[in-house]
């Protein structure tokens, strides 16, 4: 059997099916997946076993058998925990077939067989009785299906489904709840991931400004929650306007229901200011006393200062619709309306006529400007970006003549509209129409609704474009490299270009440096055992399936949210020159970086610069190593790639460094991806 995955073609820039192994799509599950991220996160792991103890203890208190159901059991850890802890018997379910597999062997290895019963199925699937998967109902409820944002992956109606079902009535639960605080905020650096703010641009014939569509400014956005890791986010980058408040709790031990519904919160700002964001984070009691916590709450929130790095669970941050300005002490109202799978936030200065709560429509905000759809919150932060938008005015000011013919080839780009402001005549795009109409541009820029390779002269009215410009920004581009689409379409409109075209950027190269991660490291990292149970039949698991492919892939990481120090300096590795066409042979390097600092080498960062005119370049990864220790500056708008060495190497000193990492590079140009190894 064959099954079809989509995959972004960097020499097309379209989405494309392709025919993979049927395993393809499972080991891609198994290699990306947060499991080793679980197993090394220590806190949730006591936490979970003091909890299921506890549960164990009150159920054998009252003279009953403890009967446990372990939903999404994944490795089958919880299970074994309740199994050690005196569970009489314990029923393990998990929907995806090679997890399930393995929770099995792991299992048997551990010496469970006779105490825990893998089911692979669905919850909902599952049944009860004398022939059933369950032979009774379970008095003891355990579950992990928490994301960020606490109810993504269906918590919910899981939970109302398992204790119509499958559960006792007054059963123990572990978790036994689940609590939802917010913190209102005002943040220019996170706003600036939500809305476009107005472009300034000095031209010969003075300031010009452009403006965002006003459908742009009122839009509401999309409701998809941002999750990040907060604890990344200085102090200085948001206004705190609000003590935290609890938005809502779930108590899993009794029926929960999971229909739409809303919560509302009394807030009294403790600063004025701009009211634009809500931050959010949870916290899971496992017992009914509130005695065994387990908290995201972000690093101004805790006072403790052993922090718990995990990167399955996170920190939310939602946007308001608009911005409102509040007061000190001046009372507002935080609405959290949610459905089954997601939540959303609004804010009012007066508490509104009491509503019937059931009557309340929570209805799911829509972007109604079509840009929260078109560009993704990083997106957003890079047009934003006023250093990066002066370096393609610097390099537009030099390039353009009163009499050019300008072809923009990015998705969704301002280009265009510099490009005007700063004086071309003629100019051709692929973008959307509101964001001219808005700046009254509509019949000066041509919207070519053509790809590049279909271009004919018609569409360029018989002109030869004399400046072809891209920043570049694909939509479908995971790696970094993908933007290089912009290469090929070069290539395919070659016959629209005068002789003397000038192609802005000019070249991009590729760059890598060798570094130590923080804590990055654990989610590729084995576990081999956890809380004294052996997992190793699962590190066995990831790492069949990072080898599936032959050469293992680079992963895009936005690395300012993960701390690193750089080992060796950054290297250009590889060249790709724009104002020739795509080659028909493979570029390919081959070298080595020196080690300089003594760390342990978990894996190469790898990043892009375009090089827009002489001496102006744009870079999407590296900013800067920030001290004499290795610490790094990311890009904060980008995502780098990741290649993850299979073996760390450790050195204590710098006299038994390896002294070198050699690496031999290849970019495919007939498939526009980049093949890497690395030897230690």
């Amino acid at each position: 059997m064959k099954t079809f995955c989509g995959r972004a073609n960097p020499t097309t820039g379209a989405m494309e099916w392709l025919e993979e192994d049927e395993n393809y799509d499972y080991h891609q599950e198994i290699a990306r997946s947060r499991y080793a991220d679980m197993l090394h996160d220590k806190d949730r792991n006591v936490k979970y076993y003091q909890g299921i103890r506890a549960a164990v203890s009150r159920v054998k208190e009252r003279g009953e058998k403890a009967i446990v159901l372990d939903i999404g059991t994944g490795t089958g850890l919880l299970s074994m925990m309740a199994a050690s802890a005196g569970a009489d018997f314990c029923y393990a379910v998990e929907v995806f077939k090679p997890m399930a597999n393995a929770a099995v062997k792991i299992v048997e290895k551990n010496g469970f067989r006779d105490k825990i019963k893998v089911i692979n199925k669905h919850s909902t699937e599952v049944t009860v009785g004398p022939d059933g998967d369950m032979q009774c109902r379970a008095n003891i409820l355990v579950t992990e299906l928490f994301d960020t944002e606490l109810i993504g992956e269906g918590a919910l109606p899981t939970y109302e489904h398992a204790h119509k079902y499958l559960v006792q009535e007054g059963c123990e639960a572990v978790p036994h709840r689940a609590t939802v605080y917010v913190q209102l905020v005002e943040s220019k650096r996170m706003w600036s991931w939500n809305k476009l703010f107005p472009v300034h641009v000095e031209a010969e014939d003075g300031e010009k400004i452009i403006v965002s569509p006003s459908e742009m400014e009122d839009c509401p956005g999309v409701p998809s929650v941002c999750d990040i890791q907060l604890n990344q986010m200085p102090s200085s980058d948001f206004t705190i306007l609000s003590d935290v408040v609890t938005m809502f709790s779930v108590d899993f031990s009794k029926p929960v229901r999971s229909a739409s519904t809303s919560y509302r919160v009394q807030l009294e700002p403790v600063k004025s200011g701009k009211a634009q964001i809500v931050l959010s984070w949870w916290d899971i009691d496992m017992d009914p006393s509130g005695m065994i916590n387990c908290t995201m709450a972000p690093y101004w929130v805790k006072s403790t200062s052993a922090f718990q790095w995990r990167d399955h669970w996170m920190q939310c941050v939602y946007f308001l619709p608009n911005e409102e300005p509040v007061l000190q002490g001046e009372k507002v109202y935080l609405t959290a309306c949610r459905d089954e799978y997601s939540v959303w936030y609004k804010l009012q200065k007066t508490r509104g006529k009491e509503e019937n709560k059931a009557a309340v429509r929570v209805e799911s905000p829509v972007c109604r400007c079509q840009a929260h759809l078109l560009w993704n919150r990083p997106r957003f932060g890079q047009l934003n970006d006023q250093n990066r938008t002066c370096q393609y005015i610097k390099s537009l000011t030099k390039v353009l003549q009163t009499d050019s013919v300008c072809l923009c080839i990015s998705d969704g780009s301002l280009l265009p509209v510099l490009a005007h402001c700063l004086g071309a005549k003629q100019y051709a795009t692929f973008f959307f129409l509101k964001f001219f109409k808005a700046n009254n541009l509509e019949d000066k820029i041509k919207i070519i609704e053509a790809r590049p390779e279909l271009l004919t002269s018609s569409h360029l009215e018989d002109k030869k474009i004399s400046v072809l410009v891209g920043e570049p920004f694909f939509t479908t581009s995971l790696l970094p490299w993908h933007n290089l689409y912009f290469w090929y379409a070069r290539t395919a409109v070659t016959s629209h270009l005068t002789s003397s075209v000038t192609v802005l950027p000019q070249s991009a190269s590729l760059h890598m440096m060798i570094v130590e991660f923080q804590d990055l490291w654990r989610i590729r990292s084995p576990c081999g055992t956890c809380e004294g149970f052996d997992v190793q039949t699962m590190d066995d698991m990831i790492k069949n399936s990072l080898n599936f492919r032959e050469s293992k892939e680079a992963e895009p990481h936005p690395l300012w949210e993960y701390p690193c120090k750089s080992l060796s300096d950054p290297q250009e590795v590889l060249t790709f020159d724009f104002r020739k066409t795509v080659p028909e042979y493979s570029l390919s390097t081959e070298g080595s970086v020196n080690l300089l600092r003594k760390g342990k080498s978990h894996g190469a960062v790898l990043w892009m610069e375009y090089h827009l005119a002489a001496d102006i370049s744009v870079n999407t990864g590296l900013m800067q190593i920030s001290d004499e220790k290795g610490n790094c500056e990311w890009n904060p708008h980008c995502k780098q790639a990741v290649y993850f060495f299979s073996s760390v190497i450790e050195s204590e000193t710098l006299s038994d460094l390896p002294s070198a990492v050699t690496y031999a590079i290849n970019f495919n140009t007939k498939t526009g991806e980049i093949a890497m190894d690395f030897k230690l």
